[in-house]
Formats: structure tokens, C-alpha cells, sequence
């Protein structure tokens, strides 16, 4: 039988990844700005496009599954599937807490993205985990020893900090923060900033993490994910582990439980 090919679309507030997937890997990503005033019409050639360096066609995608922190941007996929796609679109937070259990009062009010990962991390490593994603947001994620998800901490993301303090102030410049610094010690306005905020966060990292660990019987891994975590797994004391496609991995999950594969 022909391998059935799904799509696994991550909606963050800056940008989505989209995954082209069957039931057994990721075959690949990409990544475009989140925009909510976008149409279908203008997303569908570029989706066509990079199908078609996997010689495939829209219509050829099985079944889609969207995970959303931004509502006004779901009406667009949804026009995708149905316009374009031919194909059914689900909404992957339903799927979710059909297959993890959630320690958690209001489980609806649960980033789609953190539930997602829950399930990546414990799929992979089948062990008590806490996911650290570097998205817009930092998110800290806690899972059980038995796969539950039991809640975590949330702080501002390194990059909504760095456009505060350009934004928020005259004279410092806007910084790019891929590259660690040699020397803590900043010798320019650049290095100074690049050195608070890269160190700084690896040391908010760190002691959440801390904080966070003392409530398990047990030590969990320890995962970075999202779009710095790169940067920021390298000057940890605490991060154990780099999963870069972690949240695509749990949408490869949800895929599979979602259309019965």
C-alpha cells in the first residue's frame, strides 16, 4: 500500500512550523511567519511548492492537524484543508487529552503546543521529563514518571525581552543572540546585551528547573526545544538533552491516534 503522507502544522505567535509526516517520521519541516491576516489563497503555492520537492501535490495530503496558540490564524488552515488540501483538518489539543492524562484543573485553558510536547517527551524518553520550549514564550512543562501531565511555569521569551529593552529604551540596539559570547564580559553595547540576556536566561532557566525538580521523588530529564533553545543548551547547567523537533513528534503521535493509523 502507498504510504499516506499527513501534515502536522505548530501555530506559535511568531512563527509555524509545518511537518510533512507519515505514521513512522518526520520526513520534513518548515518554517513561515505566523500572519492572521494571511488567506489560503495566498498559502496554498507556497505549500505547493515545497510539496513538491517531495514529489507530491496538495491533494495528495491525507489529513492535517493543527496545533494553535493564535485562534484568528486556524481559520486559514481550515480554508487550506477544505479549498486546497481535500483533506480533513483536526484540531490537535482534542486529540491530546484523548491520549495523555492531565493533572490539571481547567485542562481547555493548556497550550495545544506544551500538551503536545508532554506527549513527544514521553514517547521518546518514556521517563519523568520537563520540557523547557524557547518559543515566544519560555514554557516549563512537567510529565509524571507515568506519562501524566502535571502542569510547569511560564516566562516571557528571550526574544520578547530583547525587543522590550530596544523598544523600551533610546540608545541600545536591537541584538541578534544566536552567537554565545567569548567573554561574559561585554567589550561594546552589543556583547553587553548579548551577555545579559543569554546568561540571564540560562540562569532563569536553571533555577526553574531547580525549583521544579524538587517536587519529583525522582530527578527527570531535562529537554530544550523551540527556536533558541540551541543557544541556550549550550550555556545551561541544567538542560540535559536538545530536541529540536520535540513538538513535531508529538503531532506525529497525535497524527497516528487521529486517523487510526
Amino acid at each position: 500500500m502507498k504510504q499516506q503522507h499527513f501534515l502536522g502544522i505548530d501555530i506559535g505567535n511568531t512563527h509555524t512550523v509545518i511537518g510533512l509526516l507519515d505514521q513512522e517520521k518526520i520526513i520534513d519541516t518548515w518554517r513561515i511567519a505566523t500572519d492572521a491576516k494571511g488567506t489560503c489563497d495566498e498559502l496554498a503555492p507556497v505549500m505547493a511548492f515545497w510539496l513538491k520537492r517531495h514529489n507530491m501535490e496538495l491533494h495528495e495530503i491525507k489529513g492535517a492537524l493543527i496545533s494553535s496558540v493564535v485562534p484568528p490564524v486556524n481559520q486559514l488552515w481550515s480554508d487550506l484543508a477544505k479549498r486546497y488540501l481535500l483533506c480533513p483538518l483536526h484540531d490537535a489539543h482534542d486529540i491530546a487529552e484523548k491520549i495523555v492524562q492531565i493533572d490539571y484543573p481547567r485542562p481547555h485553558e493548556i497550550g495545544t503546543d506544551r500538551l503536545i510536547n508532554a506527549i513527544g517527551a514521553f514517547r521518546k524518553f518514556n521517563r519523568a521529563c520537563i520540557i523547557v520550549d524557547f518559543g515566544t514564550a519560555t514554557t516549563f512543562d512537567c510529565v509524571s514518571e507515568t506519562g501524566q501531565y502535571l502542569g510547569g511555569a511560564i516566562a516571557p521569551g528571550i526574544a520578547m525581552s530583547i525587543n522590550a529593552l530596544f523598544s523600551g529604551t533610546s540608545k541600545l540596539p536591537l541584538v541578534r543572540l544566536e552567537k554565545i559570547p567569548n567573554n561574559p564580559i561585554g567589550k561594546s553595547t552589543e556583547e553587553a546585551i548579548r551577555s545579559g540576556i543569554l546568561y540571564g536566561f540560562a540562569g532563569l532557566t536553571d533555577r526553574v528547573i531547580t525549583e521544579l525538580q524538587n517536587q519529583y521523588e525522582s530527578p527527570p530529564i531535562t529537554l530544550a526545544t523551540g527556536g533558541l533553545a540551541t543557544t541556550v543548551f549550550s550555556i545551561s547547567q541544567k538542560l540535559e538533552r536538545l530536541v529540536p523537533d520535540l513538538t513535531m513528534e508529538g503531532l506525529k503521535t497525535c497524527i497516528c491516534v487521529a486517523f487510526d493509523l
